[in-house]
């Protein structure tokens, strides 16, 4: 599988590298091929390495403004002109998402994903990474907008809130016929 990632670029603690390594082996030895948004920086680094690592393949796309950053010796690289096209070309190049913690660019590109799943414009999988409780909050919300009748489909339809990266991999799997 192409899975994409979508996951913060600023140097973390352990609670939050160490699920990221857990996750990235997984993927690389499981032959996925890692998409990601290219920076050779922070949390996008440890993943990028430990897929590379466990004989795993990378596909970056990065982005004309942070073009300096990007992973030299990725199996792939693109260059997109704005975040936007950067958005669609991390999709189009992938089978399935994984959101792990980020700021405020990784939640534009989970929401991105899941209005595109509401709408019924992808039926991509997407598994949103839960480490140390981060998204707590989000996956409230997210219950409350079911709840309050904001959501057209069930929020199981739309996301899978994973506690472990074991789980999140499984998950993606199983939703492919893989395993």
């Amino acid at each position: 599988m192409r899975i994409c990632v979508f996951l913060s670029a600023a140097d973390l603690d352990d609670r939050y590298t160490r699920p990221a390594r857990e996750f990235a082996a997984l993927l690389g030895k499981g032959g996925h091929t890692l998409v990601w948004g290219g920076s050779d920086v922070g949390l996008m680094k440890v993943v990028a390495d430990g897929v590379q690592e466990a004989g795993g393949r990378l596909c970056g796309v990065s982005v004309e403004f942070l073009a300096a950053k990007a992973r030299p010796g990725a199996d792939e690289m693109v260059i997109a002109r704005d975040l936007a096209e950067r958005k669609r070309l991390l999709l189009e190049r992938s089978d399935a998402v994984v959101v792990m913690v980020g700021g405020t660019g990784t939640l534009d590109e989970a929401t991105e994903i899941l209005e595109l799943k509401k709408h019924g414009h992808t039926d991509k999988p997407v598994v949103l990474l839960n480490t140390a409780g981060f998204y707590d909050g989000l996956k409230e919300q997210f219950r409350r907008m079911e709840a309050e009748g904001f959501l057209p489909r069930p929020l199981g339809e739309l996301v899978f809130f994973a506690e472990e990266p074991v789980g999140a991999l499984a998950r993606l799997e199983e939703s492919r016929g893989i395993g």
